[in-house]
């Protein structure tokens, strides 16, 4: 488990629960411009997500997909963050029907952390379903924070 908290990365007005895209690129803009907005990145960071996307798709599956940018884009990272977009009816993403797109902005090798965190709640079933149906920001919340890690019990005669 990481050190990373992906709620504590996220401002409330980055989160945005009902949302409509034509297709995969407009969904993609979307997440910057949440990025954009919440004073995260500079605009130059857009047109770099989208770039990343044409060499690898950033869909995960279970409906989700971690639009980043590319190493060009470092630059226009003023801080780490997330955006969290929920599309209730679906974007096409290359054959894949996204409903909820988590952007990410990190300086460094940031990203790597991030990425495996959100793997861990995304790639649990239970998890990514509650976050596509989340109807508000403090779900949204509730459900991005890692579970505390409990430590291993130990056997009576034990340290």
């Amino acid at each position: 488990m990481s050190d990373v908290d992906p709620a504590a990365l996220l401002a409330p007005d980055a989160i945005r629960l009902a949302e409509t895209a034509a297709d995969r690129d407009e969904a993609i803009r979307r997440c910057g411009q949440a990025l954009v907005d919440s004073g995260a990145v500079e605009p130059a960071y857009v047109p770099a997500m989208l770039e990343r996307e044409e060499s690898v798709s950033t869909y995960i599956g279970e409906g989700v997909a971690i639009p980043h940018a590319t190493l060009a884009g470092k630059a226009a990272v003023v801080r780490d963050a997330l955006s969290f977009l929920r599309f209730p009816d679906g974007v096409d993403w290359d054959g894949a029907t996204v409903h909820v797109a988590i952007g990410i902005a990190a300086k460094g090798d940031g990203h790597v952390a991030i990425l495996a965190e959100l793997a861990q709640v995304l790639l649990d079933p239970e998890r990514a379903e509650a976050l596509r149906s989340a109807e508000t920001a403090d779900a949204v919340l509730a459900l991005l924070t890692p579970a505390p890690e409990t430590p291993e019990p130990t056997r009576e005669g034990e340290p």
